[in-house]
This record gives structure tokens, sequence and C-alpha cells, in this order.
């Protein structure tokens, strides 16, 4: 029986290396490509795969995002991140999401294939570089409070954590401060992560025990 694997990619060239890659193991087959979040969550409807290797950077809706959507709607599909991000937070964020294996678009083909096969085995699946670094920080963080958290905060979260506080949209803090939303919305995450908050009202909360807001 063939391990059916999905790939959404918002690049062409990514998409069909991964598809011409996976289509000379015989235990697999590639049931779809997918340029964005839209055309991926209408295909899962009609043709559930095993396995979702996932890129985070999508151009509508992001993989955060999509790996929400797919474990509530597609308990059944087994997500993997492809992507060029080695960051501990949106690996956590993944995994908390429901993904269940985190791997780099550098990775071998060895590497790509030891994913497939663990998380189609429903275990989680870290690739060798990534993984004791990730699970020491993820022990470490479940130890930070708000108010100690506020602590390793830098300038620039301390100042985006007062304004969003103050009730500032992403949009409105990225006019502000000179910066892209995508930064701003990465700061937001980085931010729910250290603090250990799941929501803005618990971003409010920390902030007014860091006393930046009155």
């Amino acid at each position: 029986m063939k391990i059916r694997v999905a790939i959404a990619d918002d690049h062409p060239l990514i998409l069909r290396g991964l598809q011409n890659l996976l289509s000379n193991h015989m235990d697999i087959e590639v049931s779809g490509i997918y340029e964005n979040g839209s055309e991926l969550l209408a295909g899962l409807t009609v043709n559930t795969p095993d396995i979702l290797l996932l890129d985070i950077q999508m151009p509508d809706k992001n993989g955060l995002e999509l790996t929400g959507i797919i474990a509530h709607q597609f308990p059944e599909v087994g997500i993997i991140a492809l992507t060029n991000i080695d960051s501990q937070f949106y690996i956590k964020s993944m995994l908390n999401q429901g993904a269940l294996g985190y791997i780099l678009k550098n990775s071998n083909e060895d590497i790509l294939l030891e994913a497939i096969k663990t998380v189609y085995n429903r275990e989680p699946y870290l690739e060798p570089a990534l993984r004791e670094r990730t699970w020491r920080n993820m022990i470490k963080a479940q130890h930070v409070t708000s108010p100690d958290g506020g602590q390793s905060l830098t300038r620039r979260e301390k100042e985006i954590l007062q304004l969003i506080a103050r009730e500032f949209t992403s949009q409105e803090i990225a006019d502000k401060l000179f910066l892209s939303l995508r930064t701003v919305e990465t700061h937001r995450m980085n931010l729910m992560l250290k603090l250990g908050t799941k929501n803005m009202v618990g971003l409010v909360k920390a902030a007014i025990q860091m006393g930046l807001v009155e």
C-alpha cells in the first residue's frame, strides 16, 4: 500500500522538484500539489492524503493557520512542515498547532523519506539537526512565567507589547514603527510564546504586570 503525499508550496520549482523526487519511490504516491492555502483546503476535501508537506510561508494563509485548520478538519492527515525557517518559535508553534514533523528544505532525501514514513506511523519527527535543541528549549519555556518572561524581552518586543496593550492593530504598529506587517506579526507570535499566553488578552495582562501600561 502506497503512502499518499500532498505538497503545498508557493514556489512551482520546489513543487515540481519534490513531486519528481517522490515519484521515484514505489511506496509513495503524490496525490496533489498546491500553490496556496485556498487551493490546498479545497483539494483536501476531494482528495485527502496520508501526509502533507506544508511550507510555512504561503501567500494567502500561513502554515500556522493552515495547520490548525487541517489538524481540526482532517485529523487523519499527518502534517510535516517543510520550510527554510530554522526557528524554535515556528517549530514549537507548528507542533502545538498539530503538525507531527518539521524539516528544512535543505535536508537530504533520506531525511525527507524518514520524516514521511515516521509521521505516516503517527510518530513525531524532527530532523536530527533540530531535535535536541528544540526539545531543550521547549522544556525551558515551560518554566517561564509572564513577569519573569518580561526580563527576556528585547526593547522592540516591549515596545510592540506596549502598543498591543494600547489596542493598536498590527498594521497600525507596523506603520508607527516603520516595520513590515509580517515583522510585527512575527513579534506578536514571539511575545505569546515567551510570555506563555494564548491570546491578546493574555498579552495585555502581561503588559500590565510588567508595568508597561497603567
